[in-house]
């Protein structure tokens, strides 16, 4: 292991931990893919089970005892290992590390529709999701409840943002998943939309490539056409896709019409919803579990 210890802030190999954002480690590279941040060595590991190629890691010295998915054993003598005490990786790193690692990571080009969706009978579909933290606990629910595939819209959060792969677990690396390609648009209707900040119909899942791809597309929303999610038809779909939406304002309407089904989890004592991570967990075990 190629260890180097850290004591100053400047250090600049270390700056795609301490001043790059999200957005600026994801273009690193581009025209190629860019980079990640994964966090916790169960993480680091299942992305190293995926194939991921690591660049780097920080950890505290502590971590460097653990054997937790043997990510040390794995990542070759020329990747350094870099070290500082916690104070100093909280200041770097701008927040207090889950685990005490952090490991600097090369993206993949992501699969195309067809691709993650082939020889798959249930998948969700997430339009509009920007929460990491719901798109990380999807992801787990989706591993855990026999969910086989995810797409998300181009304005969900990233899978690979580093809270939403800590929260998952690490099972984003496991789910196969993809983006939908954008919608190309010249309606002055639609660019108004985005320039105000609502939702254009550019970002919406593509229920008609679905239905192309043989999926029953039930929509989970509150209509006056709502099904029970223990609907039989739901119930034995030969493929069907389970579409969710934002955490505020949920699906768009035309996702909605355009879906086969719309369906409901029955609630008590006056709820009538709930938050998007907590509904599709309810919903894959009902619809993705029990098959």
């Amino acid at each position: 292991m190629h260890r180097i210890e850290v004591n100053a802030l400047d250090t600049p190999e270390l700056q795609i931990y301490a001043s790059s954002s999200e957005t600026q480690l994801m273009h690193y590279y581009e025209p190629e893919p860019g980079i990640f941040i994964a966090e916790s060595l169960r993480v680091i590991g299942r992305a190293l089970d995926a194939g991921y190629e690591p660049m780097s890691l920080l950890v505290e010295p502590a971590v460097l005892t653990e054997t937790e998915g043997n990510v040390f054993s794995r990542i070759g003598e020329e990747v350094p290992v870099y070290m500082a005490e916690p104070e100093v990786l909280s200041k770097l790193a701008g927040y207090k590390l889950t685990g005490g690692a952090l490991c600097a990571m090369r993206r993949k080009e992501l699969p195309g529709m067809e691709s993650v969706c082939a020889g798959k009978r249930r998948i969700a579909v997430l339009e509009g999701v920007t929460n990491p933290t719901n798109v990380g606990a999807i992801f787990r629910s989706a591993a855990a409840l026999g969910v086989e595939a995810v797409l998300l819209t181009q304005d969900c959060s990233d899978p690979l943002y580093r809270r939403a792969a800590r929260v998952s677990m690490g099972t984003v690396f496991q789910v196969p998943w993809g983006f939908f390609p954008k919608k190309k648009t010249e309606n002055l209707q639609e660019l108004t939309a985005e320039a105000n900040g609502r939702k254009p119909e550019a970002y919406s899942a593509d229920v008609e490539a679905l239905k192309q791809l043989g999926y029953t597309t039930v929509a989970m929303a509150l209509t006056d056409r709502s099904v029970s999610i223990a609907d039989e038809n739901l119930q034995n779909a030969g493929k069907l896709a389970i579409l969710l939406g934002n955490e505020n304002f949920g699906l768009a309407e035309r996702t909605i019409a355009d879906c086969d089904y719309t369906a409901r989890i029955p609630m008590q004592n006056g709820v009538d919803s709930l938050n998007v991570a907590a509904a599709s967990a309810v919903a894959f075990w009902e619809l993705c579990g029990r098959i």
